[in-house]
């Protein structure tokens, strides 16, 4: 009983408090007019008239794109709160309910502050939209992808030679050593993670899917009997959902690269702590399906004549450019991102 108390009561915790900070920054988000100055261009769609049809550019310029601070911000305080708690009152209680340890939630803790941060300058100068960085997609892409390639090697390196992990479960299988190729697919799998961040396109998508992931995770760990994990993934959940409380339609801001970058990257983290990460693919099948359709959409525009397999990519767009409301294309992909969450934890439980 005292394990779930751990899990539940900081993810409550969170939630609310995500709540309560949320009008403090986000008077500050508009104050100071944290919002692209410039429209949307992206290559191979923008010519269409799909694209002005299922892009808010009114909104993309005047809704703060920041909101993602409120996730991470209440996450931590969650942490600091229940630590310091544990500090100034020693007790059997208080002790139990701290999930803050060296051994499971200092690394995709670190993960999410230093992502998150990253994320926040990436964000600051979208906002300020000037610079080759900000107005060049070439550039602004290259240097995306450093910066996940460099916290991956820096989080790889530390599994491999301070915790000595160098095997992947497979399911229903066996365990596969890969040595030294660790590294490389730890790089690997967190850049696919993060290229999943283009399901933050419309308003409540990617929170409501992000918190079923996170709430998976958390399942799967505690049956693992990793509790500090389960706590941490529980937490996660807990912020995205009192981000999401001001982000349904009309969103009072976007999750955007700190946001997004942050929760990817704990994300792939947690599937390697789990040894679940051959499961990834299912247990975060929405966030999957978009990278592969944004991709798809690349490859059959440069190398078939310009043909286009989706009206508009990522996925969730082409839904709009065929009908959809964004409402339905919203409820549809929380559905799908459940169905999918339980089927991938049953996997992970039973193989």
């Amino acid at each position: 009983m005292i394990d779930v108390i751990k899990v539940v009561v900081p993810s409550v915790l969170t939630f609310f408090l995500g709540i309560l900070i949320t009008p403090f920054f986000t008077h500050y988000f508009y104050k100071y007019k944290m919002w692209k100055k410039n429209p949307r261009t992206e290559a191979g769609d923008i010519t269409t008239p799909d694209f002005a049809k299922v892009h808010n550019t009114k909104g993309e310029l005047s809704t703060p794109r920041v909101g993602g601070v409120i996730i991470w911000v209440s996450v931590l305080l969650t942490v600091a709160l229940i630590y310091l708690l544990h500090i100034i009152v020693p007790n059997d209680l208080t002790q139990k309910l701290n999930f803050f340890s060296r051994s499971q939630t200092l690394i995709p803790l670190a993960s999410l502050l230093l992502a998150s941060l990253i994320g926040l300058v990436d964000d600051i100068l979208q906002i300020i939209g000037r610079g080759s960085y900000a107005k060049d997609n070439i550039v602004y892409r290259r240097v995306k992808i450093a910066s996940i390639v460099i916290i991956g090697l820096a989080i790889s390196y530390w599994f491999y030679f301070k915790l000595g992990v160098t095997t992947i479960h497979m399911p229903f299988w066996i365990d596969i050593d890969l040595g030294m190729m660790y590294i490389p697919f730890f790089i690997i799998i967190m850049l696919g993670v993060f290229s999943t961040s283009v399901i933050d396109g419309i308003d409540g998508l990617s929170g409501g899917v992000m918190a079923t992931i996170f709430t998976a995770y958390s399942v799967i760990a505690f049956v693992q009997n990793q509790i500090d994990i389960s706590a941490l993934c529980a937490v996660i959940a807990g912020g995205t959902l009192a981000f999401l409380w001001y982000n349904v339609p009309p969103a009072r801001f976007y999750m955007s690269e700190t946001g997004m970058l942050g929760l990817t990257v704990t994300l792939a983290v947690i599937a390697f702590l789990t040894d679940t990460v051959l499961l990834l693919p299912i247990i975060a099948f929405p966030l999957m399906i978009t990278s592969l359709s944004v991709i798809i959409q690349m490859v059959s525009y440069k190398h078939f004549n310009k043909h286009r397999v989706f009206r508009v990519a990522p996925l969730h767009h082409h839904f709009e450019a065929i009908g959809w409301s964004k409402e339905k294309v919203v409820m549809r992909y929380w559905i799908i991102s459940v169905v999918f969450a339980i089927m991938g934890v049953i996997l992970a439980l039973v193989s």
